[in-house]
Parts: C-alpha cells; structure tokens; sequence
C-alpha cells in the first residue's frame, strides 16, 4: 500500500514539491554559511518524494533551535504555509484525506527541519 500510496504522491505534485525544497536547499548551500540548511533541505526533498512509511523524529539541542529560528525567517515559513494549504485542499476530498496528511506531516518539516531525522516506519 506504501508503494501505492508513493507512486500516486509522486504523480500529483510529489515531485514538484520536492524540487521546491531542493530549489530552497540550493539557496541555503550558495551563502557557504547556510551549507548545513542546505543539506538538511536535501535530505527533507527525499522525504517529499517518497513520504508514506516514512516518519519524522524530532532530536536536536539549543543550537537546531537557534538554526531553525534563522530557517523559519529566510525560507521555511513559505515552504510551511505551501503544505499546510496543500494539505488542507487535499482534505476537502475523502479520497485525498492520505495525502492532505502527509502535506501536515511535511509542513510541521518545513517549520524545524534541523535536528530532525526521518525513519521508515515498520509493519
């Protein structure tokens, strides 16, 4: 059902969104100080492609905090509120309700992704 669920997230809009955040992730990698951003971007855009049996755990100390805030100021808020839209469309529909879910999922993502680590979950 998780390969289902990725093949039709991939069609409609998956890999569009990933490219968003690898497109942010870029930006980051270009001022050479927003490197760490960037990559912690690159591995959120591997998320994006592939969300379902996925999930995010959330560790990190006073410094992801501080490197969040700065994130949430200069990309993060955009790519937040994207989701959260997204999301709240696709749960208009019954059918897209798996999919809206996974939009909130990525959205709390967008909102402090520094320190987060992404692990499949098992059946």
């Amino acid at each position: 059902m998780k390969l289902l669920g990725n093949i039709i997230w991939f069609v409609f809009g998956g890999f569009e969104a990933a490219v968003c955040w690898l497109i942010v992730g870029i930006l980051w990698c270009i001022t050479i100080i927003g490197i760490p951003v960037g990559l912690e971007c690159f591995k959120a855009a591997g998320l994006v492609l592939w969300p379902f049996g996925k999930e995010v755990v959330y560790e990190g100390g006073a410094m992801s905090c501080l490197v969040n805030i700065i994130w949430l100021i200069f990309g993060g808020l955009a790519l937040a509120a994207t989701h959260f839209f997204v999301g709240f469309i696709y749960c208009i529909t019954v059918i897209g309700i798996p999919f809206g879910m996974q939009h909130f999922k990525l959205a709390k993502l967008a909102f402090c992704p520094v320190g987060a680590k992404v692990q499949h979950i098992e059946e």
